[in-house]
């Protein structure tokens, strides 16, 4: 189904997603839980740095779904899922990833958490 024009396609489509936060490997995880199974699936990533200029700001670097899942909405899914955790930890970041630029563009709902944290380092100069 091809959504009406200036509309936008549903943040998540799929259903048993679940989010993991890696700390330890610097990235959100996806998994797609398939209980008629009891398996759990991996589907990508978003790897992230914490800011040099201020270490309380993610700096999202990339956005990764294995091919098998591709132009499935799960990077959609997964961008959205990562955005709702900042949002709810009220959590600052800020991106390098095409992909995350691109769905700001659409769901300008999550750019009150971006920020710049090296702009005013700058202009203490």
């Amino acid at each position: 189904m091809t959504p009406s024009p200036g509309t936008h396609p549903a943040k998540i489509v799929h259903e048993n997603l679940r989010l993991v936060h890696a700390p330890a490997k610097d990235r959100f995880e996806l998994y797609q839980d398939r209980p008629e199974s009891g398996d759990s699936v991996f589907i990508g990533f978003i790897g992230y740095r914490m800011a040099e200029e201020d270490p309380a700001v993610y700096v999202l670097q990339h956005t990764i779904v294995a091919e098998q899942y591709g132009r499935q909405g799960y990077a959609r899914a997964l961008t959205t899922l990562v955005l709702e955790d900042l949002a709810k930890r009220e959590q600052k970041f800020t991106t390098q990833c095409s992909y995350i630029v691109d769905y700001l563009r659409r769901y300008p709902e999550y750019l009150r958490l971006v920020t710049n944290p090296g702009a005013n380092r700058s202009s203490r100069k």
